[in-house]
């Protein structure tokens, strides 16, 4: 399904709904430390959009996945699964959540440090994939090509000589979790599916430290990095508009 033109009553529902999920990941960021389980982290986050009203988590039973929040750490790149494993300080951990209001669903996703971890490294595994995910927002407006956002995408993210995940890509979203067009974060200017004013996009750059191979655990569900290089994943829901994008799940 290619992710339509919303109209002015699906953008305030996911208006809405990406208010509660900003919270959400803002509530979970402030709260992380070590010695927490990932799975305390998922029952925060559940327990904190039940307390907003209005919103259901979009994760869960999403093709089977079994909890609300997805909790990936270190070399894993996106879909880890909340289980007792305890954080330790220096992890980098990867909050991956998504609601649902009213039908209307947004997505957003960041990485930490938990506690302290001074390697020049790490900053620039994070400051490089969160400036790639802006650069490609920057890119928005009515009439702009799938390509001009992943070459601004890569762009930064060579600038910082970090690998991309190549298998997985941002895509549409909002009646369903993933919609029409996919995202690649890697691309040529110009080319690919024109999008338009009003469309709804998650933009969400994943990338490792290492080679840019990835593998999947035995649970069928989280990806790595197949040479366990440190992983960082950054995702925000916008909103095209004629002159630019609204970032739906700023906080």
């Amino acid at each position: 399904m290619y992710t339509k033109v919303k109209t002015e009553s699906e953008i305030a529902d996911m208006r809405e709904s990406g208010r509660m999920l900003a919270s959400v990941l803002s509530l979970l960021k402030d709260k992380t430390r070590a010695g927490q389980t990932t799975k305390e982290a998922a029952d925060l986050a559940a327990k904190e959009l039940k307390a907003l009203g209005g919103g259901r988590p979009a994760f869960l039973d999403y093709k089977g996945f079994p909890d609300v929040l997805c909790v990936s750490l270190n070399d894993e790149i996106v879909h880890g699964i909340p289980s007792r494993r305890e954080l330790k300080s220096g992890d980098l951990v990867s909050y991956d959540f998504g609601v649902d209001f009213k039908g209307m669903i947004t997505d957003a996703a960041l990485t930490m440090i938990v506690g302290q971890n001074d390697d020049p490294n790490v900053k620039r595994l994070l400051t490089g994939t969160e400036q790639a995910l802006y650069a490609g927002i920057d890119t928005l407006k009515d009439g702009v090509r799938v390509g001009d956002l992943s070459a601004a995408v890569e762009a930064v993210l060579k600038k910082h000589s970090l690998g991309i995940v190549r298998e997985l890509v941002g895509h549409g979203v909002g009646h369903k979790i993933h919609e029409e067009p996919n995202l690649p974060n890697y691309g040529t200017a110009g080319t690919g599916p024109v999008l338009k004013s009003g469309m709804t996009l998650a933009i969400e750059p994943m990338t490792m430290l290492g080679q840019e191979d990835i593998g999947l655990y035995d649970d069928g569900w989280t990806v790595v990095t197949a040479d366990h290089s440190l992983s960082a994943h950054f995702e925000h829901t916008v909103l095209i508009t004629p002159g630019g994008a609204e970032i739906l799940t700023r906080p």
